[in-house]
């Protein structure tokens, strides 16, 4: 039985002969990449998953949104870099907005130090933008992994997060929502409602493209976003999007890389084929054997393997140990997939990354 079979047998509702395992590689290629270990990206795909057969890793995630966004002619958007800051500036009829990245070449990634909506005139700015963007199809990578993929793994692609954990993670940061939230809660509540109708027709963009798999990928992380929040301004948006994927005939996940305990009760709840990047004890807040009682019968849950494991800075007597203990719990669930929570980082080491597939055969037989 291939990758394929293996984990489409699982979310199908019956059992394969092992445990899954699939790897989210793409933060570890990238450094690779960077430092000329691996060729540049390969538009067609069939190398990078070429790559994940050579080191026995199923192949499933790829941070890849089947749609694109095309404002009209009164948004004009202007990017300029200096060294390692990355800017970008928005200009519209009612206002100007701007956002600062800078990238950390030690870590291979850019964070963000300053946050486009800062206020809450941006945020009456972000929403003429808003209004002002329709979708369109770009179906093309996922057409092309689709016909790469072979027995290698599944076709994911992205619906847009929720319009709350666009606010989030990407457009303002906790602080500003939080203030935003309690201090305009009307206006605040409305351009959700817009963002919304927006996202919708993305979603719906996602949901007819190739992809088999199609992921809400909320990053959420408990002690952000707790149950108030959730409930308020984001279980609807999940609910909707999970029964229309259910009733397309595809699998739903959410990325869950954070804290779990206070959240995972609820997006259990939900209607998810699938929780995703479940990161356990001791880098999480939850130990593996409690995942299942928190979570509720329904999901199944995909992770276990914390990224630093991969790395040199865990021994690897515990690297091994842990595995073996997650594959007994997964083994003894029936419905969990065994997973990296959420990336190897920069620093993995190959020689643990080909490991797992080893122990997986060895543990995590049925």
């Amino acid at each position: 039985m291939n990758d394929r079979e293996r984990v489409l047998k699982l979310l199908s509702g019956d059992r394969p002969d092992r445990v899954p395992w699939f790897g989210d590689l793409s933060y570890w290629a990238a450094a690779l990449r960077a430092r000329g270990q691996l060729p540049p990206k390969d538009p067609g795909a069939t190398a990078y998953i070429e790559w994940h057969r050579s080191l026995r890793v199923g192949y499933y995630l790829q941070g890849y949104e089947p749609f694109r966004a095309v404002c009209d002619g009164t948004v004009r958007e202007k990017n300029e870099r200096s060294g390692n800051v990355h800017r970008r500036i928005i200009e519209t009829p009612v206002g100007r907005l701007d956002e600062e990245h800078t990238y950390l070449p030690a870590s291979f990634t850019s964070a963000p130090t300053r946050h486009l909506v800062r206020s809450l005139e941006d945020l009456r700015v972000l929403r003429y933008v808003v209004e002002h963007t329709r979708y369109e199809p770009n179906y093309g990578e996922a057409a092309l992994r689709r016909e790469a993929v072979g027995g290698a793994g599944v076709v994911l692609c992205y619906l847009p997060k929720s319009p709350f954990m666009q606010l989030v993670a990407l457009l303002a940061g906790i602080e500003t929502v939080v203030a935003l939230a309690f201090d305009a809660p009307e206006e605040f509540a409305a351009v959700l409602d817009v963002m919304e109708a927006k996202s919708d027709e993305a979603a719906a963009l996602a949901l007819a493209s190739p992809a088999e798999c199609l992921m809400i990928p909320e990053n959420l992380s408990a002690e952000v976003v707790g149950p108030d929040f959730f409930e308020r301004h984001m279980r609807r948006y999940q609910e909707k999007w999970t029964k229309r994927i259910r009733e397309a005939g595809k699998f739903s996940l959410i990325h869950m890389d954070g804290r779990l305990r206070g959240l995972l009760r609820e997006e259990g709840s939900v209607g998810f084929t699938v929780l995703e990047a479940l990161t356990p004890e001791p880098v999480g807040d939850v130990p593996i054997g409690e995942l299942r009682a928190l979570a509720g019968p329904g999901p199944i849950l995909w992770g276990g393997v914390p990224g630093s494991y991969f790395t040199s800075l865990v021994p690897e007597a515990e690297f091994e140990r842990h595995v073996i203990e997650v594959l007994g719990v997964c083994r003894r669930d029936g419905r969990m997939v065994l997973g990296v929570a959420d990336q190897v980082p920069p620093d993995g080491l190959e020689s643990r990354v080909r490991r797992v597939a080893e122990l997986a055969e060895e543990h995590g037989q049925y």
